[in-house]
């Protein structure tokens, strides 16, 4: 089975590019929601980031509070620090449910499966891709998104486009790269001609 890594800045699109994927068959495994659902289920995560970051990130009911968890991480002093600290904490659980999933799917059949990877190199996945997938967009496009989508204020947006990497990394570092500053017809587009060149074959 084919394994394809996507990955890029927050706000760029990666679930657009996703859902484009899937009506062309091939199931996409969102990383976010993997670990939205670890945050929830998984007891073991929750310990280890209470002990990281403090007992102030959890809820009424002891459970992670995302919005919370983010304070305490973006906007700091040493933010790249206090964020490193989380990706080696939140890595390991996301990957081994990922890869749980990944082979679920083959199992099923599945030809190709797409990973939708915000921190696809910081978790040192790309050697077990056999193609990584950029997606990125405008710096004001990705901020609306943000805030559309998360409902948290401009500030915060910046704080998180801020504390992620620049575009340039995704160039350098990925096979293909897509650009998504306008319609979804013209993302699908993209997608269907590097599909038609053979990119993902």
């Amino acid at each position: 089975m084919k394994i394809l890594g996507l990955t890029g800045p927050s706000g760029a699109g990666k679930g657009a590019v996703c859902a484009i994927f899937a009506k062309y068959g091939i199931p996409c495994i969102d990383t976010d929601a993997v670990y939205h659902q670890l945050l929830a289920e998984s007891d073991a995560l929750t310990a280890e980031l209470a002990d990281a970051f403090g007992t102030a990130i959890l809820d009424a009911d002891g459970k992670v509070d995302r919005k919370k968890l983010g304070a305490a991480v973006f906007g700091k002093e040493n933010t790249t620090e206090l964020l490193h600290t989380l990706n080696h904490i939140t890595h390991k659980y996301v990957m081994a449910k990922t890869w749980e999933i990944v082979h679920d799917l083959e199992k099923e059949g599945a030809k190709a499966v797409l990973i939708d990877a915000p921190q696809l190199f910081e978790a040192g996945w790309e050697s077990r891709c056999d193609k990584i997938i950029g997606v990125l967009a405008d710096r004001d496009t990705r901020l609306a998104r943000i805030i559309a989508r998360d409902g948290i204020d401009r500030d915060a947006a910046l704080r998180r486009i801020n504390a992620q990497r620049e575009d340039a990394f995704f160039r350098r570092s990925c096979h293909t790269i897509l650009e998504n500053n306008g319609s979804m017809a013209e993302l699908e587009q993209q997608i269907r001609q590097s599909m038609l060149l053979g990119t993902w074959e």
